[in-house]
């Protein structure tokens, strides 16, 4: 199953202080807005997430749709149709994409130890 690009969303404390500290690191600001408390950030080999007062837990986030640096791709699985392959494999939904829609739309579910994997799909 083609679940889209792989990051990781930390639910920060300080979003300012987070950024700085992931830059020393070597990662850069890609994308994201500051003023509405998330940034996303890329190395050359991964992308986080940052986000003050989004998230309970660090998520999981998979972006089908997208490629590693944000951009669209002409062809992916669509996040509802991931969402039905999970629930026929038996994996509980937490919360769902509408079916009756298209285009942008999110699900989440639950690891078997309780860590959040959001599939959030923004083409």
């Amino acid at each position: 199953m083609d679940l889209g690009n792989f990051s990781v969303s930390l639910a920060v404390k300080d979003l300012s202080a987070s950024r700085e500290f992931y830059e020393k690191l070597g990662f850069e600001a890609i994308g994201g807005d500051a003023d509405q408390g998330w940034l996303i950030m890329k190395n050359p080999s991964c992308v986080i997430g940052l986000f003050q007062g989004m998230f309970e837990k660090n998520t999981l986030t998979f972006n089908p749709g997208w490629d590693a640096s944000g951009q669209a791709l002409e062809t992916f699985t669509d996040v509802r149709e991931i969402q039905r392959n999970l629930r026929t494999d038996g994996i509980a939904i937490l919360s769902e994409a509408d079916e009756t829609t298209s285009g942008p739309a999110s699900c989440m579910v639950l690891d078997p130890d309780g860590n959040p994997i959001l599939i959030d799909q923004h083409v």
